[in-house]
């Protein structure tokens, strides 16, 4: 029986990248993560009970690959870990020509690295798993930053943004855009907790100029636009991991 799904069209790939860091197979990679002390396939499958088996399998690998390089930082780990996550990407398919294993490894390492000081979230405010995601990547960044990451929600609609602040326990910052002097004004601004929730920031924009107004004043140095509720899924798990690889 296959390990994961799409075994065949996958495994010939996997095999390439275990082999270029002296890794004979899968189950060598599982054994590498833990010796270390790490049960990948189940801190994956604990976090996303309904994750698909391949997931696990390459978390496996990437974890597998970061112990190899030797990484001891939270940043080093999550690139690695994107090779991992590159290698389960089918050959010829979207994922593999776009290098979104390698993307996601390097987006994580970027959101662990003090140089980056705030993160954006360019989401329709109707999607809560962006809101979910902004928590956990505050939650999970910070704990391996020495400053914290700044965390906002950026999208179209203002009561939107404040409804989405309040069953969440954002702070919500309602602003106004003057389209002749180009300026940016914040005209309110409440938190609706206290402690990590009230740190993440939830703006809403009228229009597009507005919200790249809001992006300015942010300060934002990463954003991503928000689509799919799995991106943030295996986001997590790689911050998740990341961490875990930083305090062996």
């Amino acid at each position: 029986m296959a390990l994961f799904e799409s075994y065949e069209r996958r495994i010939d790939q996997i095999n390439a990248v275990l082999s270029s860091y002296g890794i004979s197979s899968l189950e060598e990679a599982e054994k590498i993560t833990k010796d270390a002390g790490l049960d990948v396939y189940d801190q994956v499958k604990k976090i996303q009970p309904i994750c698909f088996e391949n997931a696990c399998w390459a978390y496996t690998v990437g974890a597998a690959i970061a112990i190899k390089k030797g990484c001891r930082k939270a940043a080093d780990a999550a690139a690695a870990i994107g090779e991992g996550l590159q290698a389960f990407c089918i050959p010829g398919s979207v994922a593999d020509h776009r290098k979104v294993g390698l993307g996601h490894g390097n987006l994580g390492k970027m959101l662990l690295e003090e140089e980056t000081e705030c993160f954006c979230f360019l989401a329709g405010h109707e999607s809560f798993a962006a809101a979910e995601g902004a928590i956990g990547i505050a939650e999970k960044a910070n704990k391996v930053r020495k400053q914290p990451l700044r965390v906002i929600l950026n999208g179209l609609g203002k009561d939107a943004a404040q409804i989405i602040s309040r069953i969440n326990g954002f702070t919500f910052v309602e602003t106004q855009y003057d389209y002749k002097e180009a300026k940016l004004n914040v005209v309110y601004e409440k938190a609706y907790s206290e402690g990590l929730r009230a740190s993440v920031k939830c703006y809403g924009a009228d229009d597009v100029q507005e919200g790249v107004a809001i992006m300015h004043h942010s300060c934002i140095f990463l954003s991503c636009i928000f689509s799919f509720i799995f991106f943030f899924t295996f986001f997590y798990l790689l911050l998740f991991l990341s961490f875990i690889l930083y305090i062996l």
